[in-house]
Order: structure tokens, then sequence, then C-alpha cells
């Protein structure tokens, strides 16, 4: 059955800015229908022109971007309430693909209707906006990381970053989440090698900083984890929902 915008789980959650009726209105009227994903199933090809944009509703994907040499750097992980295919949605083509980590629910918006969207509510023009500057933000961050981080301060960066996210979603109980992602994407993600990652993962673990095996991850101190991580623990505020 398809997800009503007024319906939208999502929007129950404090992540989320609250919308008003009119742009709720106006979101369902954009809205086109939407789309069940496997694992492992791509949803946009670097390179491609796709005619839709997408807002995740259930589930993880990674937005990766390849090398001609068969190399790949994931640029970032994607969790429920977030927007993509933007970049072809301005520039008209994707520069990075987006691939199904779990089984996703996303909701699809018709490309086509873009601009009138930008005339129609400028408001919703802005959130757009505020999204791009925050996934902008967030490669500055993840450049320094991959930059100036040791291996064990960067992975410990890294699973904060994803702990909190998942806290701010509500898939976080007795300090463990499910996260279904693999070593090589957390090492693609910090440009290290799967054994160099593997090993610094088994530090954190003996630290009793962080534990992630079988698909779970567990940190129960995430100050002292962010302490290792070069960094604070701070608010992760409230974010747009389109």
């Amino acid at each position: 059955m398809t997800t009503t915008c007024k319906n939208c789980p999502l929007r129950r959650k404090n992540l989320f800015t609250d919308m008003t009726e009119n742009e709720v209105n106006f979101m369902q009227r954009f809205k086109a229908g939407e789309l069940t994903i496997e694992p492992g199933t791509p949803i946009l090809m670097e390179g491609s022109n796709a005619p839709q944009l997408y807002t995740v509703l259930e589930g993880l994907g990674i937005r990766d971007t390849s090398l001609s040499n068969g190399r790949r750097q994931v640029i970032s992980f994607v969790f429920p309430g977030d927007f993509i295919g933007l970049q072809a949605g301005i520039l008209g083509e994707m520069g990075h693909s987006v691939e199904a980590r779990t089984k996703m629910k996303l909701c699809v918006f018709d490309r086509s209707e873009f601009w009138s969207f930008f005339r129609a509510h400028p408001s919703r023009a802005f959130d757009i906006t505020w999204l791009a500057a925050v996934e902008e933000h967030f490669l500055g961050e993840t450049v320094a990381t991959i930059g100036q981080r040791s291996a064990t301060e960067a992975i410990a960066w890294a699973l904060m970053k994803i702990f909190q996210r998942g806290q701010a979603l509500d898939m976080v109980h007795n300090a463990t989440m499910d996260l279904p992602y693999r070593q090589q994407d957390l090492a693609d993600a910090l440009g290290l090698s799967l054994v160099h990652t593997n090993k610094t993962l088994g530090k954190l673990k003996q630290r009793q900083l962080a534990s992630w095996s079988d698909g779970i991850l567990q940190i129960n101190d995430l100050n002292s984890l962010a302490k290792v991580a070069l960094t604070q623990v701070t608010d992760p505020g409230v974010r747009p929902l389109m």
C-alpha cells in the first residue's frame, strides 16, 4: 500500500521539521509513487540522467563513485529521510551512484516537475538548498577525516556519525543498532584497506569503545568514542523532509 504524505511515518520523528498542511498537500501532488528496492540493487547510476528524484522511506544504502581502474570511493551512507537524485535534477546527470544495502522503500518524485516545484514553493526550495549545504558540510568533514585523522580516529568518527544518525531516527535500542553495511563499505569511505579497517575495529572493541559485528553496532559511551575521534557529541538538530 502506498504511503500518503499525510501519514508518512518519518514526519513523526523528531529529526525532521514540521510541515504545514499546505506543504504536505503539495508534496502529495509532487509524489509520483513508491518503489521497493532489493538489497544490492542500483537506484541511481553514475553518469545517468535519471528522470526521478527519491526520498528514502525505509532502508539503508550507499552513495559511491568509481575510478577507471575499478577502485571506488564511498561518499556517504544513505538513511531514511535522505533526498537522492538531486544532482541529476540540477546538473542533468549523476556524479555518483546510489545502491541499496538493505531492502528499501522510496518515495518517487517526477523530475519534470522540479522547476515548477521551486516556483510554487520557495520555502521548500530553500529546504532543498539546506539539504545540499549540509551534504557539502559533511563531505568537508569527510575530507578532513581522510586527510588528517588516523585510522583509529577516522573509524571512531564514522561510527559515531552513523550511530548519532541512527539515534535521531529511533534506530538505536539498548545502545545497539542494526548496521548491515560491509566492512569494505567503511574502508572505501575512509580510504583504508579492508585489513586495516578490520584490525582497527578490533582495537576499538578491545578498548570497549565500539563493537560492530554480525550487522550490529554497539556503542555504550558515545562521548568517549568522540574523544578518540577528535570531536564532540553535538545535537544533530532538525532537518527538512522532502
